[in-house]
């Protein structure tokens, strides 16, 4: 039987992640405040943001860009759009 939490972003009982998704206080949080749905969603939100935006995730601003919109997402607050992207058509 998978794990439920109650998800900070969805404000809903979930499927939770089956581990932390990265080291240390910040992972452990998210492993109990984090559905599995909410945090699928981040990554590909993640993947836009570094492939359009041409992100180095060997230069420390880009990792703080990227955890100050990982923040906003879970908070549901606005976060930053690609202008003019439009997703891939689903075949």
């Amino acid at each position: 039987m998978s794990r439920t939490v109650f998800c900070k972003k969805y404000q809903e009982e979930l499927e939770g992640l089956d581990r932390p998704p990265y080291p240390g206080p910040k992972g452990q949080e998210l492993y109990e405040n984090l559905s599995k749905k909410a945090w699928t969603e981040w990554l590909g939100h993640q993947t836009m943001l570094i492939n359009e935006r041409h992100l180095s995730m060997t230069d420390p601003k880009a990792r703080v860009y990227l955890q100050e919109q990982m923040d906003k997402f879970i908070a549901g607050e606005d976060i930053e759009k690609i202008e003019g992207y439009v997703p891939p058509a689903k075949t």
